[in-house]
Formats: C-alpha cells, structure tokens, sequence
C-alpha cells in the first residue's frame, strides 16, 4: 500500500484487528431551504431521476450545475393532476419523451438561477437554460443520463470540460472549452452498455486512465448492474464489464445509479438501490481501492434518508455527483421526489450536509464499553497524526504499538467532536522519529465514532 496523508475509516485495507467496533454511516442534515430548485419552466415537464453533476468553480466563486430532466415528457404535459390519481404514469398516454442537458448556477450554494443562455432551442426560442439537446435529422441523436465534470490535467482547452453519456444507439462523449458550448458527440459503441442511468466519469491517476461508470443488465435475471469501461483519451473506451450487482439475497434491491469520485487515496461511490418491490429508490454508500473492487458499505442503510411519505423527497433519492468540499463540511446536493420511480412525481433539487470526513466511521458496538481498533503498518508521513471524530459524553485516544512512550495511557484524551485535530502525547513528543517508518497505530473510543486520521507538518 502506498503511502497517503489522510485514511478513511471506510477502507477496511488498513484495519488489522477490532474488538466491539463496527463500521456505521455518517449521519447528514438536510437543508433547511430545501428543496433549493423544482419544476418551474416550460421545458421541465419532469425532473424524473435529475442526475445532476455540481462543481465549484475556485476561480470564480460560482457553483455550476449540470441536470438532465425531461424537457418533454407527453405523459406529464397532457394529463391534468386531477386525471392522475384515475391513470397510471406506465399507462398514459401519449408517450413521447425527451431528454436534455439544463444549467443552473449560484453563489452561494443555497439560491439557484437558471439564466437565459440563448443556446438552444424550445419551441422556437433560444430563451431558456438549456445547453445540450439531441436531434432528429439529419443523423438523429440523444442524449440521456450525462455525466458532465472538468478536466484539469487535459492540455488541450477545448476539452476542458468533458460528458459522458447514452446517446441515440450507444454510449457517446462531448466535449467543452466552457461547460456551456459542447461538441456534438462522438460514439462510443465498443463500450456496449445500455447506459440508461447517471453515467459518469473521472481521471484515475493510479491507472493513469479514464474510468466511466455506467450500466449494464443481466438479461438471464433481468437485474440491473453497475458497468465500468476505461479510456487513455476519452475517446475510445474498452467494453464495460460488471463491478456491482444486487445481493444474491436481495435481487429485488437493484443497483441503479453510482456517481463516482476520489477521496484520500480512495474511491466512494453514491449508489442509488432501486427497490423493484415497493418502487422507491434510495442512496447508499459504496468504496472501492482501485474502482474496480466495489463493497457496499453498510447494506441497507440510506447514507440520504428518505423523507416521509409524500415529502419532497419521500419517494426516490438521486445523489448528484460530485459531493462539494468545505473546511468545515461536506455539500451533498441530490435530486428528491415525492412520488415513487414509476409513478407520477414531481422533482427537486435538494441539499444535504455532512460533517467533514464523515461519510462513515466506526464506533463501539456497545457503546457502554469501550471498543478498540489496531491498523496493519502504515508509513508515517508527517510528524503529527490527526483525526477527525465525534465524540458524544466518551472518549478517544490513541497509541503507536510498540513504540515507547507513545502508548495510549501517554495520550491527551479527546472528548469532543474534532477535525484533523491534533493527537497529544506526554512531554510534548511527536512523529518525528517515526517520519517514513512503518507503525501501528491503536485507536480506543467510548462512545464517539471516528472518520479518519491523518499525517501532517503542522
């Protein structure tokens, strides 16, 4: 394993041995402005799934959205809501439908505009935000479920901003100096997957490729599947093959969507589980060491939970990718709605927040008593260690096995909630001496749950 700054401890690699400790989600609060943005423009019929994609951009202080609804959906646009309750969705009619890519921005992460971007038409006018639309001739295209995220390390300006797709027959990529004006698509049918979801993409720098993460279906079991296909140039892609499927208990608990994204050394993945019983789709949280070896973490468990019937978001849960980091917190933006997947529903896009760190983090099983974790060796890289932790009415504290006068009784205990707080030991001792070595760190806590830890100079 190669040395990192920070460890999760969601990555099960570096833990050698726990006792009365389990891995458990991070708890998120929901936005009390939510839902930030609905279904309020002539083109926007039907959010459906919304599969947004949320940067923010550094340079200008702006948070950029990219969000797929139906800009034509027959089946919403000509049955009234008070013909609804006598007609299925599945059963109306007409049944004309059409996707496109929308743009929405803001400056604060909280108030949202959709501008007016003179880009594309809608029934005869350009006044609108949309930004990406198919065609029916003079060669017919599509495009559905894109995956929309900026490209740093890619020389060439015009591909600054890149999208990953389904398009009229397979999947497709586009290509913008702006993340407003795109190329028209090139096809990418070697990837051979059916691409019907939030398809989305990202540089993997230990590969030093493209990775896409798509969809696939077993057509044996009739389930659906998660697909990754990769790329040295965003252009010609390998067959996507299976990395995630529902449990062999729980077939009726498909996988539906996984926007994926890189975090301290690792991969996590918002899988949306799609429950083909009771209709509804919920968020949960998958990790990966290298985006090929997939683990769902904490089965069953909503990272977003639902709300209550009939809420916002009671009916379906679709994360965006990507999650916005702040110093002080995690931005978890996600589309929400109030009626089930096959339903009639409305749309929302809604915002979740996240302690820094803590999408999960593990915690005693009884929480009376006191539960004890032990890493394999890891290459000490700073000369302070951190950590981040809640920490209710308990304890943590730490010690380096092995190595005199850093054992857990020399430790500072920590009794409140902390981020990359600085670990203590007796007469002021640090890493120094272990700077590049190998050690063995010993975590013990009572009733607190710990995130991470991490090497620093500071």
């Amino acid at each position: 394993m190669s040395p990192a700054k920070k460890y999760l401890l969601i990555d099960s690699q570096i833990i050698d041995d726990v006792q009365n400790i389990h891995l458990v989600l991070g708890k998120v609060k929901k936005d009390p402005h939510n839902p930030l943005f609905l279904e309020d423009k002539p083109w926007e019929p039907r959010f459906d799934n919304l599969y947004a994609n949320v940067l923010f951009e550094e340079d200008t202080g702006t948070y950029r959205c990219w969000y797929s609804p139906f800009i034509i959906d027959e089946k919403t646009t000509f049955t009234p809501r008070e013909k609804r309750a006598s007609i299925s969705y599945r059963n109306a009619t007409p049944t004309n439908r059409e996707m496109a890519v929308c743009y929405a921005t803001s400056k604060d992460g909280i108030k949202w505009e959709k501008p007016n971007l003179g880009l594309v038409e809608f029934n005869g006018s350009k006044k609108n935000n949309i930004i990406y639309r198919g065609r029916q001739s003079p060669e017919p295209w599509t495009v559905h479920g894109a995956g929309v995220f900026k490209d740093l390390r890619d020389s060439d300006s015009k591909r600054r901003y890149k999208m990953f797709f389904r398009s009229e027959k397979c999947m497709a990529v586009a290509f913008s100096p702006d993340g407003m004006n795109w190329s028209s698509p090139t096809d990418c049918p070697e990837i051979e997957a059916a691409g019907d979801t939030h398809n989305n993409a990202f540089w993997d720098p230990e590969n030093n490729k493209y990775v896409g993460i798509t969809r696939l279906w077993d057509p044996v079991k009739r389930v659906r599947l998660v697909g990754r296909t990769e790329s040295t140039d965003f252009l010609k892609w390998t067959k996507a093959v299976e990395v995630l499927r529902a449990s062999p208990t729980e077939t009726h608990r498909q996988t539906y969507a996984m926007p994926v994204f890189r975090y301290a050394d690792i991969y996590l993945g918002f899988v949306m589980i799609i429950n083909t019983d009771t209709d509804t789709v919920d968020c949960e949280l998958t990790w990966s060491p290298n985006t090929v070896h997939w683990e769902r973490v904490c089965p069953g468990t909503q990272l977003i939970p639902r709300g209550p019937e009939g809420s916002y978001d009671g009916g379906c849960i679709y994360a965006a990718a990507y999650p916005i980091f702040r110093s002080d917190e995690i931005l978890l933006y996600y589309g929400g709605n109030n009626g089930k997947h096959g339903h009639w529903r409305d749309g929302f896009f809604c915002l979740a927040h996240l302690r820094p760190d803590g999408f999960a983090g593990m915690e005693p099983i009884n929480l009376h008593e006191t539960g004890r974790i032990v890493t394999k060796p890891i290459q000490c890289v700073g000369r302070n260690l951190r950590v981040s932790a809640d920490v209710d009415g308990g304890m943590l504290r730490v010690g380096i096995l092995d190595a005199s006068g850093f054992g857990l009784e020399g430790c500072e205990l920590i009794k409140s909630n902390v981020t990359d707080r600085v670990i203590k030991w007796k007469n002021g001792r640090n890493l120094s001496n272990f700077r590049g070595k190998p050690i063995r760190l010993q975590f013990e806590l009572a009733s607190a749950q710990l995130y991470s830890f991490s090497f620093s100079e500071r």
